[in-house]
C-alpha cells in the first residue's frame, strides 16, 4: 500500500499536472489536477488497494461509491417500511429526497448560503450491493450543513433468520418486498459541516466522530415516544475492530429494537 501511495503522487505530480501545466496556466491546471486526483485517480487507486487488503470479513460499516469506508452500521429496526416512516415522521424526522442533479443543485445553494432544505438528499452509501433504500434527517439550525441523520438498508426477515451472525447477512442483495416485515439495517451519523474525503479529497459533509452518540440519539427518540420495544445489542460481525471505523469512534455494538406493532 505504501508503494502505490508514492507511485499515485508521483503519478499525480510528475505526470498529470506537469501534463496540465504544459497546457495552461498554473492556477487552471491546479485545478484540473485536483478534480483528475480526487474524483478519477485516487478512487480508483483506493480501490484496488482495499482489493488487494480484503481479507472477508463482515463488514462493521458501509462504504463509498469508491470502496472507501463509509458510515458505521449501528442500529436495526424490525417492521414494514410503512412503520418505518410513520415511526420517524411522529419524531419530526424529514424523509430525504432522492439524490439527483435538482436537488443535488438545491442542496448546493442551500449549503453556500445557509438557507434551510429539511428534505435535503444524502450522498449515496452502499450495503448488500446497494444504494441506501430510505434515509431520515433533523436539522441543526437552518442550514443543512448540519443534521441529524440515518440511512436505512432492508433485509427481507427470512433471508436473514437463515444467515444471521454470519457473512452471508452482510452479502445479501435482495430488497424488502414492498409491505412486508423487514430488518430495516441503519447507519446514524451527524453532519456538522463541510470536508474534503479522506484520501481522494472529494468535497463533502464534515461529520462528528462519535458515532455511539448518534445512534443513542436516534434511539432515544423512538423510545421517547414508545415507537420501539425493548433494544438489544448485537455485535456478531466478526473480529474487524471495533473501536475505530473511518474516522469514528464506534463501539461496535447495533442497537436492534422492533417497531411498534400499533405503526
Amino acid at each position: 500500500m505504501v508503494a502505490l501511495g508514492v507511485f499515485s503522487v508521483w503519478f499525480i505530480v510528475d505526470v498529470v499536472f506537469r501534463f496540465t501545466d504544459n497546457r495552461m496556466n498554473w492556477i487552471l491546471a491546479l485545478g484540473v489536477t485536483y478534480a483528475l486526483a480526487a474524483y478519477v485517480i485516487l478512487p480508483r487507486v483506493i480501490r484496488f488497494g482495499l482489493a488487494l487488503m480484503r481479507q472477508g470479513r463482515v463488514p462493521a460499516y458501509t462504504t463509498t461509491g469508491d470502496g472507501l469506508a463509509g458510515d458505521p452500521v449501528n442500529l436495526a429496526l424490525f417492521g414494514t417500511l410503512d412503520q418505518l416512516r410513520a415511526a420517524f415522521a411522529e419524531l419530526g424526522w424529514q424523509e430525504a429526497d432522492p439524490l439527483g442533479v435538482s436537488s443535488s443543485w438545491r442542496m448546493a445553494r442551500a449549503f453556500l448560503f445557509s438557507q434551510p432544505y429539511p428534505t435535503a438528499p444524502f450522498s449515496t452509501l452502499y450495503l448488500f450491493g446497494r444504494g441506501q433504500d430510505i434515509g431520515f434527517q433533523k436539522a441543526i439550525g437552518d442550514s443543512p450543513r448540519k443534521r441529524h441523520h440515518v440511512r436505512f438498508w432492508g433485509l427481507d426477515l427470512h433471508q436473514a433468520e437463515e444467515t444471521a451472525g454470519s457473512a452471508r447477512l452482510w452479502q445479501s442483495r435482495g430488497q424488502p418486498a414492498a409491505g412486508e416485515r423487514a430488518i430495516w439495517i441503519g447507519a446514524a451519523t451527524r453532519d456538522t459541516g463541510f470536508a474534503l474525503t479522506r484520501w481522494s479529497f472529494q468535497i463533502t459533509h464534515a461529520t462528528d466522530s462519535d458515532a455511539n452518540a448518534e445512534r443513542d440519539l436516534v434511539i432515544a427518540d423512538l423510545q421517547s415516544r414508545q415507537l420501539i420495544g425493548e433494544v438489544k445489542p448485537y455485535d456478531e460481525r466478526g473480529d474487524l475492530p471495533a473501536k475505530r471505523v473511518n474516522h469514528y469512534v464506534f463501539d461496535g455494538d447495533v442497537s436492534v429494537a422492533e417497531l411498534s406493532a400499533r405503526r
